[in-house]
């Protein structure tokens, strides 16, 4: 990767602020004297004319802090309770220290279905765009108060990466309480080496993430989420950084140089429509499909049913399908022009035939190319 620092030269900057950073799990609050040198950081770089949006976690463990809930394993109730409340807490705490700056906040709350849904997707894109033409930082978080397990992101740091893909941005910087990739889990694995940089995030790369979570236990990321988060910037043509932020000021370390690891943005990004099926996270089923099918769509062919040997899942027409090779492998992600019981009954055959067996059609693709994304 360029030597040159990529955060130097950001102009659309999106920061994921981790619970375990923002919350004092011992005394059960805020951790006002870093929240307060994280501002003046967020001060500095927004006077030099850098757009900023801030995806920050903390709502549920402020708000079991606030309703004396600490340490108790909690029913989906309590923690939508502990979201509604402890929501309260950090946007205030984000207003009340950015407004000394003369910075103007916004609060939104997002569920998956926000990024998920074309409609939805645009809409969201419109109002933070318009938010950020006006000076203001948008502080963005998942809904949990209403969000239950089948509808939710469960981390921020792939929502943090949905939302750079979103606007454009060009840096996301992922604020953990650890400081970068590493070969293992450098908790207990001594010749564990960190990785200052990934030029591609190969197999052997995403298998780092692992299923372990790397982190403290307050959150709910873990070093697996961290790389789908690079996956979905990165083909955005978004460089992402993963750096410890326990200390105060983590951007003016960042910006001096500090250790972390710099995943590289792809040089020739999808289009916008291409970049939100690549990222999506919420594929309703999936199709395998034969070899030729495989190379048909690796030369720019779309999906056609004679291709499909079996189909799992409950997707409707317009819904994104994955699209696996004979060892169950990915190649590609697509929005399917059939609903799966329709797929089902016309998989293996002629295209001229779907209308002789369904009693229409919806046209000849089960997934056209310009609603298909190879995955590499």
């Amino acid at each position: 990767m360029e030597s040159l620092n990529p955060f130097t030269r950001a102009n659309l900057l999106v920061i994921k602020i981790g619970s375990a950073l923002l919350f004092d799990s011992v005394s059960g609050s805020l951790r006002s004297e870093w929240l307060n040198a994280l501002c003046d950081d967020i001060n500095k770089f927004h006077k030099q004319g850098i757009k900023i949006v801030l995806v920050s976690s903390g709502a549920i463990a402020l708000g079991r802090g606030r309703l004396g809930l600490l340490g108790e394993k909690l029913s989906l109730p309590k923690k939508q309770a502990c979201a509604a409340t402890g929501q309260v807490l950090l946007t205030q705490a984000y207003e009340t220290q950015l407004a000394q700056h003369d910075i103007q906040t916004a609060q939104i709350l997002l569920t998956l279905q926000d990024t998920e849904n074309r409609r939805r997707w645009l809409n969201a894109r419109a109002t933070l765009s318009a938010l950020l033409d006006l000076g203001v930082i948008p502080i963005i978080n998942e809904n949990d108060t209403v969000a239950t397990d089948e509808i939710r992101y469960g981390d921020n740091d792939r929502l943090a990466a949905r939302t750079a893909q979103m606007i454009g941005a060009d840096t996301l910087i992922l604020l953990s309480d650890i400081d970068g990739l590493y070969t293992g889990d450098p908790r207990h694995e001594a010749d564990a080496r960190h990785l200052k940089s990934i030029e591609d995030l190969t197999p052997d790369i995403i298998a780092m993430g692992g299923k372990a979570n790397f982190e403290s236990g307050v959150g709910s990321g873990g070093m697996a989420t961290k790389l789908a988060a690079a996956q979905i910037s990165t083909q955005a043509g978004c460089y992402m950084c993963i750096m410890d932020g326990q200390k105060n000021s983590p951007l003016s370390r960042l910006s001096g140089g500090e250790r972390c690891t710099w995943f590289k943005a792809s040089q020739n990004p999808k289009d916008a429509r291409r970049q939100w099926i690549s990222g999506h996270l919420d594929a309703k089923g999936s199709l395998v499909i034969d070899e030729g099918a495989v190379t048909a769509l690796c030369n720019g062919k779309s999906l056609l049913a004679a291709g499909v040997v079996s189909v799992t899942g409950a997707f409707a027409k317009g819904d994104t399908v994955k699209i696996l090779d004979s060892e169950n492998q990915e190649i590609a992600q697509g929005i399917a022009s059939y609903s799966a019981e329709e797929t089902q009954k016309i998989i293996g055959t002629k295209s001229s035939q779907i209308t002789e067996i369904l009693g229409y059609d919806y046209g000849a693709a089960l997934i056209h190319r310009d609603n298909l994304v190879m995955s590499q």
